[in-house]
This record gives structure tokens, C-alpha cells and sequence, in this order.
């Protein structure tokens, strides 16, 4: 009997698997927990995109949809996660060749090898993969597939307020006064924010979307309060900054200047040094504090400290995961977020995202673990490799290349300390203007 390659998840990088697959002839099923393609990235819809719509697109998903007249978007924009959906996630799922192979609230809790354990060795290749579903009314079922592709990305697990990577004491029973992402702190939550006392944790970009968007709510709304809090020492904030005119990114350092600006104003109180450890509700709002200091009464938190891979369903699967990043062994050292951006990751397939347990393959931002330098191109080149490597051609899986602006390809082994695609990734960032980055999410 011949089962299909089941992807986990109908996002932009599950569904580009899904379009290679179908190019190929081969069957498959898509598995999104959601009610539509691209649930997950209608939570964040109101964030635009880091890249413009050029690098957007999987190349095997824009030839199926040009047999059927569509067109992309003005390729020098930039797309907020609602429109990525409305004009290219939504029309590439309801395509003939992979509508009907789409089961939408069917939530993967486990992925395992049928009839064996992880412990269980004989003959375990032979066996196909079972994966156990839950649809919306908590019924089970089991999928049997000759392949598993997990592209169900990280956005809903993100990382906790606590410093230790675990929930602050206190933090999970606030839970309805915490949010974990980019609220839209502008359109359907601004009365959740809006003259409130708010606390801002995290020092990236998604920070920096926030706090942004707490100060023009408080032009409308001026008793909106914003207090920001960062791990780095006051000596140590360049990182955070970037570097102001001469800094190589231009609009990177241009958000830096007006974050700093804010700051120099007033209109954000920035706490350094920070490591939360407790979370306490009081009857004046919640009280945080890092075990020495304790910050004024807040009424929200918004954390921004990233996300993490939930890999609980895959539990009974042999994984060779990085111990520090969670990633694939082979794709940790090409993605340290201390060596790497977004850009400068080298090309790679198949062969750096192979496991113990054959035909199982982790791709897109859960691939990346912990590391936040993920970028929806590399993403596609990911599942062009793995899916070519599923239907045996050994040749196009093992061919990796990344087209970056301006500059051709970046392919071949190279060497990951190298930096192979640094030119690449300046001429990338020098194309982004400063709105763009300040709502950025590659």
C-alpha cells in the first residue's frame, strides 16, 4: 500500500512543500490545526512583512499559480501578514492540485512509527509513520504516511517572561493580563492598551514594533504608560541600538535613533539589566520584579522575547537535535543567531536537516529552534530540497542555492564562518525602509 507525505501545518512553508509535491505527482496531506491556510500567520496579521514580496513566494507555488492567471502583488512591497494570506496563501489552497488533499482542524498531538516505540529498532523502517489527530470536537484518528515534513513553525509556543526560560513565579496565573507576540496594540486591541500602564519585555524587532505602536497610541490615549525592559547592562546596549548613521543596515540603524529618541523624550522608561523572576497581582495592577528591584504597578505585559519549537509531538521519534539551539545537529552551527542574520544563513536541504529516524524532517521556523533568523526564502529552499529527496531525485535535493537581491546565487558547502552570503544580505537590508523594519517579521 502506498501512503502519503503528511505536512504538518498550511502555512508558507508547509504549502510550498505541499506545491513541490504536487509538481511531482506525488500524493500528500496537508494537516492544519487551524480553520483556514495560514492561521497562524493571520495572529500576527497586522505586522508587515521584513521582505518584500519578491521573497515572499516559493517558486514551484507561483508556477502553479500562474497557470491560473494570478498575479503577485508589485514585487517592491511589502506584505502584512493579512495580506500574505488574502493574496497568496489563500489562492495557492484552493488550487485543484491541493485543495482536496488540505484537512483543516486537524490538530497533530503525535507523531510516531507504527507499532514502535523510539526504543523499538527492528524492522522500524519499514513501518510507515502514524500520527494522531484531534479535530475541533476532541475526536481522535489515525493518519498512516510513508514521510512526515513538520512545518507547523513556532508562533504558538513562544518564550516566557521568565529569565530562566521557564514561566516567572506568578506569570502563568496573570496569564489574562500577558501577551506573547505583537498585539495590535493599534487596530482590535487598542482598548486593552490604551491608557493603560503597560510593560514591554524583549529587545528585538518585535519590541520595537510595540513599543512604536504603544507611543502613537499614546498621542490618542496620553495616559498610556510604557516601561521597557531589556537584560543588557545600560554599558552594553549597542547590539540592541544598532549603529545609528554608520551603521551597515541603514534602517536598522535609523529605528535604532528613533527607539533612543523615545527614550531621551520620555516617552518610553527603559529598565537594563533586567531578569524577571516574579509576577505579582496586587490590588494597584501586576508587580514585577528581578528579585532585587521591583517595577511600579503595571496593568499589561507584552513579551517579546521570542518562540520556541514544541517538539512534545514528535517525542517518540530519534531526532538529533542541537542541545543549545534545538535545531537540527547539522543547521545549528550555519544558524547561531551570534554569527548570523536573517540573511547570511548559506543555502541548505535535506542533508542538513536529516534526523536518525529516516523520512522525518523538521523545516521552516521550527527548524530553526530557538534561533530568530529564519527567513521564508531558505524556508522554501528547505522543502524544494526535502521533496525532491522524498521522490528520489538525489541530484535536485543535494542541489541547494538561495537567490539573494541584487547579487545572483549563494550555493555550494562553503564555510559557515565565512559569512558566504554577506554581501547579499547588505544589499538585502539596504532595500528595506525604516517602516518596513519597525513591523518587521522575515
Amino acid at each position: 500500500m502506498t501512503f502519503p507525505i503528511a505536512i504538518i501545518g498550511a502555512g508558507p512553508v508547509g504549502l510550498a512543500a505541499a506545491a513541490h509535491l504536487a509538481e511531482r505527482g506525488e500524493p500528500f496531506v496537508v494537516l492544519e490545526a487551524g480553520a483556514e491556510a495560514g492561521a497562524a500567520v493571520l495572529r500576527w496579521g497586522h505586522v508587515q512583512m521584513f521582505t518584500p514580496w519578491r521573497y515572499c513566494v516559493d517558486a514551484a507555488a507561483q508556477r502553479l499559480l500562474a497557470a491560473t492567471g494570478w498575479q503577485m502583488p508589485p514585487s517592491d512591497t511589502f506584505p502584512t501578514g493579512a495580506e500574505l494570506v488574502t493574496h497568496y496563501l489563500a489562492p495557492l489552497a484552493a488550487l485543484p492540485p491541493i485543495a482536496p488533499f488540505i484537512r483543516y482542524r486537524q490538530r497533530v498531538v503525535a507523531v510516531a512509527r507504527r507499532g514502535h516505540d523510539r526504543q523499538r529498532g527492528r524492522e522500524r523502517q519499514s513501518v510507515p509513520f502514524q500520527l494522531t489527530l484531534v479535530d475541533d470536537t476532541g475526536q481522535e484518528s489515525l493518519l498512516l504516511a510513508r514521510a512526515v515534513i513538520d512545518a507547523s513553525g513556532t508562533y504558538l509556543s513562544p518564550n516566557p517572561l521568565g529569565a530562566a526560560g521557564i514561566p516567572a513565579i506568578g506569570e502563568r496565573k496573570a496569564a489574562d493580563h500577558i501577551f506573547y507576540g505583537i498585539p495590535d496594540v493599534l487596530g482590535r486591541l487598542h482598548s486593552r492598551y490604551a491608557n493603560r500602564r503597560v510593560l514591554v519585555a524583549g529587545s528585538g524587532h518585535s519590541a520595537f514594533n510595540t513599543l512604536l505602536d504603544l507611543v502613537t497610541l499614546s498621542v490618542t490615549a496620553p495616559a498610556t504608560q510604557i516601561i521597557w525592559v531589556v537584560r543588557r547592562n545600560a554599558t552594553n546596549l549597542e547590539r540592541i541600538f544598532g549603529g545609528g548613521e554608520a551603521d551597515a543596515l541603514v534602517a536598522r540603524g535609523r529605528l535604532g535613533m528613533q527607539i533612543r529618541s523615545l527614550i531621551a523624550e520620555g516617552r518610553v522608561t527603559m529598565v537594563t539589566g533586567w531578569q524577571t523572576e516574579q509576577v505579582l497581582q496586587t490590588d494597584d495592577g501586576l508587580v514585577v520584579s528581578d528579585g532585587e528591584r521591583t517595577l511600579p504597578p503595571v496593568d499589561e505585559i507584552i513579551v517579546c522575547t521570542g518562540f520556541r519549537p514544541d517538539l512534545t509531538i514528535m517525542r517518540e521519534l530519534r531526532l538529533a537535535l542541537d542541545p543549545i539551539v534545538e535545531a537540527p545537529v547539522a543547521l545549528a552551527p550555519l544558524i547561531d543567531p551570534n554569527l548570523h542574520s536573517c540573511g547570511t544563513v548559506r543555502p541548505h536541504g535535506f542533508t542538513e536537516l536529516r534526523h536518525p529516524e529516516p523520512d522525518v524532517f523538521i523545516v521552516g521556523m521550527k527548524s530553526y529552534g530557538r534561533a530568530p533568523t529564519f527567513l521564508l526564502l531558505t524556508g522554501y529552499e528547505q522543502v524544494r530540497s526535502v521533496t525532491a529527496a522524498l521522490c528520489g531525485d538525489w541530484e535536485a535535493a543535494r542541489r541547494v542555492e538561495l537567490k539573494l537581491p541584487e547579487t545572483g546565487v549563494c550555493s555550494g558547502p562553503g564555510d559557515h564562518n565565512s559569512r558566504c552570503c554577506t554581501p547579499a544580505t547588505t544589499t538585502f537590508s539596504s532595500t528595506i525602509e525604516l517602516q518596513s523594519v519597525s513591523r518587521s517579521c522575515c
